[in-house]
Formats: C-alpha cells, structure tokens, sequence
C-alpha cells in the first residue's frame, strides 16, 4: 500500500512540473551543418517622426554652404540606448513631420515619407540638379529604434546605427529572455502606412529564419510573453503556495504512517 501511494505521489510531482524548451531553434540540434539563403531582408521606408541625417557633395565649391541651412532637429548620440531627445552636442538630422515631409535648405519642402532611402537619394540628387554639378546624396536613419518588453532582462526601447537588426540581435540588446519567457510565441507589433501588423514567431524553429519578420523594422515593437509557469505565480499568492506545499508534505507524511 506505501509503494502504490509513493508511486501516485511521484507522478503527481512529474505532472505538475512541466518541461520548458529554452533553447533557440532546437530544432537544429541533429543538425551538424545547417546552411540557407538569407530571405526577406527588408528595406526600410521613411516614416513619421523619422530623423534623418542629409549629407550632399557636389563638384560646387559652395554647395556645403548652401545647404547648410534650414530647419534641423537635434537628437542624442544613435548609439545609446533610450529615445532620441534634444540634448546638446547631439547630431543634426531633418525630421520627417505628420505629411511626410522634410523642410531642406533651398529646395524646401520634400516628400520622403513611404519611400525607401534609395528612393529618397535619388528623388534629392535629381532636385539638386538645378543648383549644383554632379551632386550626390547620403541619406541614413539617426533614430532607427526598437521596442523589447516583456520576459526579457532589459526591457527598453533601444536605437540603433544600423538599419538591418533581427529578432535575435534586439533580444540581446535586452540581456536574452528570462526563463519565463516563451520561446515559441513571441510577437512582433509592425506599423506600416497606417496600419498595425502583429505576427508570432516561433524561436524554437529554424523556420523562423524565413520570416519577413525575422528582420525588424523602424519602430517594430518585440514581445515576449511568459509561459504558464509565470502565470501562475502572478495568479497564487507566493505566501499560498508555500503553506499548501508545506500542508501537502505534512499531509504525505501523516498518510504515510498511516497506510
């Protein structure tokens, strides 16, 4: 009768704990070389509230003072980590406003907003034309940034030199998920002309890789959920749970000297 009780009471234990994959793409284990082509690799539009550093060159001895000029906004160092603000000795860039226009020295009102910064080169350079020789144009994002919250040990937002980031590279920006994060579920909120886009990725596959969302984008928003296992310790009361666990260890001993 003492075996058949510790033989229910071990497999209550063994129910009540469940198994966790914490592993990224676990299903690459068996796998000793894993090789494919890099999918989906999003070019960034220009959006609202986008600042962007303008540089021009041209074969016009002038043309840095020419278009030196005009309404620019100051934003902190893109490499740190938190919300561009206007700080002092920050970097100059043209803000993209609620119509999608920048307010450039000269040329005055541009439209770059839905365009890609290639687009965005071109449509400037052909502009410039009329004012200079040969102009050329470089245009890049000063506060590319990205949202991470949730399980994660470093929830923030985080801005970022470089327009290519993926999922996994923001993850670490917030110190990797907790334990308590899931794995397999983890959503990315997208906005895009207008409309917000939400899609889950499944970091225990390999097939996450050929996600277009596996590339984040301006603005995209990371959410890691918690698994049940963090559920249920923000539903019970800690304080419960010990004295139930302490009542149910009671409780077997009382039963085991009984039987």
């Amino acid at each position: 009768m003492r075996i058949k009780f510790s033989y229910y009471l071990i497999l209550f234990t063994l129910f009540s704990c469940s198994n966790r994959n914490l592993a990224y793409f676990s299903d690459l284990k068996q796998i000793p070389e894993y090789e494919e082509k890099i999918v989906n690799l999003p070019e960034p539009k220009i959006q609202t509230d986008d600042l962007l550093s303008v540089t021009i060159s041209s074969l016009s001895a002038d043309a840095g003072a020419l278009f030196s000029r005009g309404t620019i906004a100051q934003v902190s160092n893109p490499s740190t980590t938190g919300i561009p603000s206007n700080k002092p000795g920050g970097e100059l860039g043209y803000l993209v406003d609620q119509a999608g226009y920048i307010d450039f020295p000269v040329l005055g009102k541009i439209k770059l907003g839905g365009l890609t910064k290639q687009e965005a080169t071109e449509l400037i350079v052909t502009k410039l034309q009329d004012y200079v020789k040969q102009p050329t144009a470089s245009i890049r994002f000063i506060n590319f940034r990205v949202t991470v919250v949730g399980e994660v040990s470093r929830p923030s937002t985080f801005v970022i030199p470089s327009e290519r980031l993926n999922v996994l590279e923001a993850l670490g920006m917030a110190g990797d998920m907790t334990p308590y994060g899931r794995r397999d579920n983890v959503l990315i909120i997208r906005e895009e002309n207008g409309i917000r886009k939400m899609a889950r990725l499944d970091l225990n596959s390999r097939g996450t890789f050929s996600s277009p969302y596996f590339y984040l984008q301006q603005n995209d928003v990371v959410y890691v959920e918690p698994n049940k296992s963090k559920v249920t310790q923000s539903t019970f009361d800690t304080r419960f749970i010990s004295l139930s666990l302490a009542a149910m260890s009671t409780l077997s001993i009382i039963l085991w000297r009984l039987l």
